[in-house]
């Protein structure tokens, strides 16, 4: 739903959200331990705000699954409404934003349908999380040559968070089915990585895995769907 250029997997369009029970039955029915809990997409997990939140607070029950609140983490391209309403929530789990540039006008290329969100805003209000719930919050950066690499990104990105309590996961991109895209070399993320550190960032970088049976972040898509519609 929210248009992201270099995922594969929502190519197939929205269908609904998943209920709290759906969410919360994906960990029961797994039936081995779970020690982490990353809700991300295929979709926008803040976009099904109130199924989200009571599925939390299920796995958080202490005479349910008592899940610790350090374990769960929403990853989210940042609407700004559900940040506000995140911020106020007595959760204190882990928050990744998916930022993926520094400037509005390359967001809104890569993220196109969040284009209504100012980027100013959504850094704004996750910066604000952090602080309410002394969190670090991680930011996940996806490296586009060409759209958000240059020096003056890098610069913008120190300007926000140079002494916040963040850190910078550069991502590299898996390739699919959209060919304008070019994908990084190992080098470039590893220059970029540097730079950013040397303006004073914390960094990681990001290791995918699943690439060899498209299942790698961005790659996973359900071709059942596709061969419906034919």
């Amino acid at each position: 739903p929210v248009g992201c250029i270099f995922c594969e997997s929502g190519r197939n369009g929205f269908v609904r959200n998943l209920t709290s029970s759906e969410i919360v039955q994906q960990i029961i029915l797994l039936r081995r331990k779970v020690n982490r809990i990353v809700f991300m997409g295929m979709g926008e997990p803040l976009f099904n705000y109130d199924n989200l939140i009571k599925a939390i607070h299920i796995l958080r029950d202490r005479y349910g699954l008592n899940f610790p609140t350090d374990g769960i983490t929403i990853s989210t391209v940042g609407p700004v409404d559900q940040l506000k309403k995140l911020r106020e929530e007595h959760l204190k789990i882990q928050l990744t934003i998916s930022l993926h540039a520094a400037t509005q006008s390359a967001r809104n290329r890569i993220i196109p349908h969040m284009r209504i969100y100012a980027i100013e805003d959504v850094v704004k209000q996750a910066l604000s999380y952090s602080e309410r719930h002394n969190r670090k919050i991680v930011f996940a950066y996806l490296l586009l040559p060409g759209i958000n690499d240059r020096p003056s990104d890098v610069r913008q990105l120190a300007k926000w968070f140079r002494g916040k309590k963040v850190m910078i996961n550069v991502l590299q991109y898996n390739p699919t089915s959209n060919s304008r895209i070019k994908a990084p070399q190992k080098r470039e993320i590893v220059a970029f990585k540097h730079q950013l550190e040397q303006a004073g960032l914390e960094v990681t970088m990001r290791v995918s895995h699943g690439r060899e049976i498209n299942a790698a972040c961005g790659q996973l898509a359900n071709t059942y769907n596709k061969f419906k519609k034919k």
